[in-house]
């Protein structure tokens, strides 16, 4: 009697501990099965991920978040970016927020946009710092339906659009045409980026490479034409360091451009300082660079106001949540971008007619 008690305690307890098991699998593999189902939809709905159709929210607009994520939140570059995000929200009565790394940093981007992406905000808006480091986190994003949008990126895979103010050519060109005008057309210059990673600035800075080529014999980029020169790391005090190196090693250094907002500062204090008379072109903030202006060491600004950019970007975002077609001949409603070109190539970009030139004429137009 005690034994078949014993062997009755034992098949209640396996009884018992295989009704747990089966339970916790079911709660796993409904789970699991739920997980499967959001992702199988978010993938089948309307097509692949490059399909915007499939973008278009079921939420009022006044439930959407589009969140932006910049290089580096606290330059003064991205602080101007905010003014035309903050004013899209405005606007529209949609949750706007930015955000940025502390510093710019490609993993630390990443983590950025990975936390957003778990937020489960709508879109995302992105300033890359490496378009390839970002790619995974990105195509997660578009895979859960969130619409992705990029700026400065034509080389981003992981994208529904990048938009951009003007093409990379254009651009790159008139800054070298601005630079040979100071420069007489002849002598030897030098070229400044953020990172070598940074697709537009090394787009840019081959944009002038090519242009000197073409129109400037007479002109010669040091190092044997290897572009670029230096990398800034989007830092002033880095661009003013590198600069001042650059500079003590080619005296005979006739000129300088910086395509990163911080370049230029830098490169201008470092030509100050040194009591050198070297000419320098490039993009930036007004109000940064009006000492500079009004001194005479720069002597052109070559830009667009990232407060478009930044508009531009949800004005996108947002059409595309809402079911609005965007594409070749789009009027955004915002100067520069009245009429978009569409260029097809690894990704679908988006380009503007909105850069400016600021000289020590108009500077005092600008209040950014």
């Amino acid at each position: 009697m005690k034994n078949l008690k014993k062997f009755i305690a034992i098949i209640a307890a396996a009884a018992m501990t295989f009704s747990l098991a089966a339970c916790s699998a079911e709660k796993t593999t409904t789970s699991s099965n739920k997980k499967e189902t959001k992702e199988s939809a978010s993938k089948d709905k309307n097509g692949d991920l490059f399909d915007v159709s499939r973008y278009k929210s079921d939420k009022d607009k006044s439930e959407w978040t589009i969140a932006v994520v910049t290089k580096d939140n606290t330059s003064n570059w991205f602080k101007r970016m905010e003014v035309g995000v903050n004013d899209f929200g405005k606007e529209t009565g949609i949750k706007v927020i930015q955000k940025g790394p502390a510093n710019a940093d490609a993993a630390s981007q990443v983590q950025v946009i990975d936390d957003l992406i778990n937020q489960g905000v709508d879109a995302l808006c992105v300033v890359p710092i490496d378009p390839g480091a970002i790619e995974a986190s990105l195509k997660n994003a578009m895979e859960q339906g969130i619409v992705v949008i990029t700026h400065e990126a034509s080389n981003q895979k992981n994208t529904l659009f990048d938009t951009e103010a003007f093409t990379a050519k254009d651009f790159g060109s008139a800054i070298m045409d601005a630079l040979a005008k100071d420069m007489g057309e002849k002598g030897k210059y030098a070229m400044m980026v953020a990172y070598t990673t940074s697709t537009t600035h090394m787009e840019y800075a081959n944009a002038q490479y090519e242009r000197q080529k073409e129109a400037y014999p007479d002109m010669k980029l040091i190092n044997d034409g290897a572009v670029p020169s230096a990398e800034s790391e989007e830092s002033i005090d880095t661009s003013y360091e590198r600069a001042k190196e650059i500079l003590k090693s080619n005296p005979d250094l006739k000129g300088f451009t910086g395509v990163a907002s911080t370049d230029c500062p830098g490169i201008a204090k470092a030509v100050e300082e040194l009591g050198l008379d070297v000419k320098v072109v490039g993009v930036g903030t007004p109000g940064e660079f009006k000492p500079y202006v009004e001194s005479g060491t720069i002597s052109t600004i070559k830009l667009w106001d990232p407060k478009g950019s930044g508009h531009v970007m949800c004005k996108v975002a947002s059409m595309i949540l809402s079911g609005d077609e965007v594409g070749e001949g789009t009027d955004l409603g915002i100067a520069g971008y009245d009429k978009l070109q569409l260029i097809e190539g690894e990704n679908r970009c988006l380009i503007g007619q909105a850069d400016l030139t600021i000289t020590k004429d108009n500077i005092n137009d600008y209040d950014f």
